[in-house]
């Protein structure tokens, strides 16, 4: 959602026009390497889950259809305007930082980038983990944006220098809303400190030519950006030249890592 001041709100409004092609670019990217981590043994039919900042609802909906007509999903998230409540997928606004947990017996709980936007991320992760039943799992996946991205090809050393200005620059914008980049790493760590066992991460990169979804996801996250990155000395034209440097088939960049870290509550003796 839009800034009102550093730490109370999330970076990206998923009422904003760029809102879709941002979900779709991720969902396109991601889902792929979710579905894997939430698969069996983790997932299993009649299973009770808790998805996170659900946003497009493509997670959501996956678990529905994985957990079956005895199993029940509920998606929860501070704008709610992409979700649809269907059979046994219901859908709640809940803010994660403030709002009670809507239950103590989940089977699993999901949460993809959400908490490296949070200032409050220790503290959530810890009531997610009490969220879940004996047996139950947790799975956090985020976002490791540390390393800097690495241009593979460019149509000129100039186009390299721009995507790496811009893409700095809305990392200092996240920074500035409150979001911690190195997240990712801690979240193995987390888990082990909130009494999760099994506990084991998988890391995700790939390349992302001009023209792909992954490309276009920096563009869309310009666009989000733009009041903010125009604040921070960028010009409109430098902007426009991004964006289509992030069109052209010469280029390509390797993504940011994806983490997904997961783990389970001991069942009861």
């Amino acid at each position: 959602m839009p800034t009102d001041s550093p730490d109370t709100e999330y970076t990206f409004d998923n009422g904003s026009p760029e809102a879709v092609p941002q979900l779709r670019a991720l969902e396109a990217f991601l889902d792929p390497i979710t579905a894997r981590r939430i698969g069996p043994p983790v997932l299993a039919p009649g299973a009770a889950c808790w998805e996170i900042g659900a946003g497009g609802g493509s997670v959501a909906r996956s678990l529905a259809r994985a957990v079956g007509p005895t199993g029940r999903v509920l998606a929860t998230d501070i704008d709610v305007t992409h979700l649809t409540p269907t059979g046994n997928l219901d859908v709640r606004r809940h803010d994660v930082r403030s709002d009670p947990t809507p239950g103590d017996a989940f089977d699993l709980v999901h949460a993809r980038l959400v908490l490296l936007h949070l200032p409050e991320r220790r503290r959530v992760l810890a009531s997610l983990a009490g969220a879940l039943a004996p047996g139950g799992w947790l799975v956090v996946e985020e976002f490791d944006c540390t390393a800097p991205l690495r241009v593979l090809t460019a149509p000129s050393d100039d186009a390299a220098k721009l995507f790496a200005q811009v893409t700095d620059a809305m990392l200092g914008v996240l920074q500035g809303h409150g979001a911690d980049l190195a997240w990712a790493q801690d979240v193995h760590a987390e888990l082990v400190s909130a009494g999760l066992v099994e506990v084991d991460t998988v890391t995700h990169s790939q390349s992302w030519p001009g023209g792909s979804f992954g490309a276009s996801l920096y563009g869309t996250n310009s666009r989000q950006l733009e009041p903010e990155l125009l604040d921070a000395g960028l010009s409109p034209g430098q902007l426009e030249a991004f964006r289509k440097l992030l069109r052209d088939p010469a280029f390509a960049v390797m993504s940011y890592q994806f983490v997904s870290t997961r783990g389970r509550r001991p069942a009861a003796r």
